[in-house]
């Protein structure tokens, strides 16, 4: 948190300091009162940050994982006061009568506390990018020349509902040396508090500067668009949210992005695919999480599937409560499905409603895909390698899938530990980012005295 001093864990215990933070967080917050006040804050986190940056860029991987695993223990200790923080924002957005996809994104409870512990770990248990060099090459000019993986510098995440986001992007950010501020959502105040008190003891147990990672300590709107102009301080943003939040930050950052605007994610069934572990891949791509951004929103069916595939996905589907959308085809073998308008090929849901599409081929799917994809994830089921590797050659997305439900669109089924967030853009990084994706690269050049002009 901006102007933080790093607090010695050995002296006071974890909930001790969460409180503290807590307290902090609460006056700072109090204290803003205008969009003058805002912009000071994110000026003066900014600055803090990069000067934290610049520590956390020279801190070796031994004290890098101690601030993460330290991290990871004191919000599995934090563990109560978590859930009673969260429940209290679960109320509050039920009053404010949220999505019911949102209120799933911002839902916490002992396995999904556990599983942000465990990412953690499993951050810190990854290779160390930094500082690793590629092999040299030798230039016939006498130089070596290598590659040497570096930090970005300072990251700013700006997201809404999902409170684990605070601890994927805390724990991604120190792992790869980058400091981060991190704007989560109203709805979500309560619950980023906790988690980020838990990172400040992390921090502080491994002797690193509290504003390596710093929570926007106010819910004021005027404190996104402040972020976006603070290109002096910040070098990319991170925006995870609803489509109007990251077009928003696409469209007005002065610095690069890394973003996906929708999950339009498709499911094919082709010719010859075995019938009952097709249909079961495809509810799982549609009730694993309707919030996710890798949950199916479209599946398509080859034609000569459709007598073997539409009946029991329609009755699974039913008993799930999900509402099939169909083409007339579709309705023909699904009577009971709405008819889809051209709307329907063009939405990402983020809850109980499947769109259905009987096409000719895979060429048709291929097509569908290419007009109505969003370019995060697609999947193919089939029995035919040449059909898959036709699929998977011609699908541009950031994750293309062979016999595998597309709610696997996951940093953490992806061995990246956790992520922050997932990337549909081709520069500079694609699909789930992980600590890879928030460094970057300089040339390490080696000369024997070596001069150009030939003196």
């Amino acid at each position: 948190m901006a102007g933080s001093t790093p607090v010695q864990a050995s002296t006071q215990s974890s909930d001790a300091l969460v409180g503290l933070a807590l307290n902090a967080v609460s006056q700072v917050s109090a204290g803003t009162t205008g969009p003058d006040d805002v912009a000071a804050l994110i000026e003066t986190m900014g600055r803090a940050a990069r000067g934290a940056a610049a520590v956390l860029a020279i801190a070796d991987t031994a004290t890098r994982n101690h601030a993460l695993l330290a991290t990871a223990d004191a919000i599995a200790d934090a563990r109560t006061a978590l859930l009673e923080a969260n429940a209290a924002d679960l109320t509050a957005a039920r009053e404010r009568d949220l999505a019911p996809a949102l209120l799933d994104r911002l839902e916490l409870d002992r396995a999904r506390i556990g599983s942000m512990a465990r990412g953690l770990r499993d951050i810190a248990a990854q290779d160390d990018p930094v500082g690793t060099l590629s092999a040299d090459v030798r230039r016939p000019s006498g130089l070596s020349i290598a590659r040497m993986r570096v930090p970005i510098g300072v990251i700013g995440v700006v997201y809404e509902s999902r409170p684990n986001v605070t601890a994927d992007a805390a724990g991604i950010c120190l792992k790869s040396g980058n400091a981060v501020i991190l704007r989560g959502g109203s709805e979500a105040v309560r619950s980023n508090r906790v988690i980020a008190a838990a990172v400040q003891v992390g921090l502080a147990a491994a002797g690193l500067p509290g504003e390596c990672v710093q929570l926007v300590p106010t819910t004021d709107r005027a404190a996104v668009g402040a972020l976006l102009g603070l290109r002096e301080h910040l070098d990319v943003l991170i925006p995870r949210g609803g489509k109007s939040l990251v077009a928003r930050v696409a469209a007005e950052a002065t610095v690069p992005v890394i973003k996906h605007l929708d999950g339009i994610c498709h499911v094919y069934i082709d010719a010859g695919a075995d019938a009952a572990r097709a249909v079961a891949v495809a509810v799982d791509a549609k009730t694993f999480r309707y919030g996710i951004c890798g949950a199916m929103e479209t599946l398509l069916v080859h034609r000569d599937m459709a007598g073997a595939v539409l009946a029991p996905l329609g009755a699974a589907l039913e008993d799930e409560g999900v509402e099939i959308r169909g083409c007339e085809r579709t309705r023909a073998w699904l009577p009971r499905a709405n008819a889809a308008s051209a709307a329907d090929w063009d939405t990402e849901y983020l809850g109980p409603i499947l769109a259905v599409r009987i096409v000719d081929d895979l060429e048709q799917a291929i097509a569908h895909i290419a007009a109505h994809g969003s370019g995060h994830t697609d999947a193919i089921v089939t029995e035919s390698v040449s059909r898959a590797r036709t699929f998977v050659r011609r699908v541009d997305s950031s994750s293309v899938m062979v016999n595998a439900a597309t709610c696997f669109a996951d940093g953490a089924e992806y061995g990246l530990g956790a992520e922050i967030g997932i990337s549909t853009d081709r520069l500079h990084v694609r699909g789930p980012v992980g600590v890879l994706g928030l460094t970057t690269e300089k040339y390490v050049v080696n000369g024997d005295y070596l001069t150009r002009g030939g003196g």
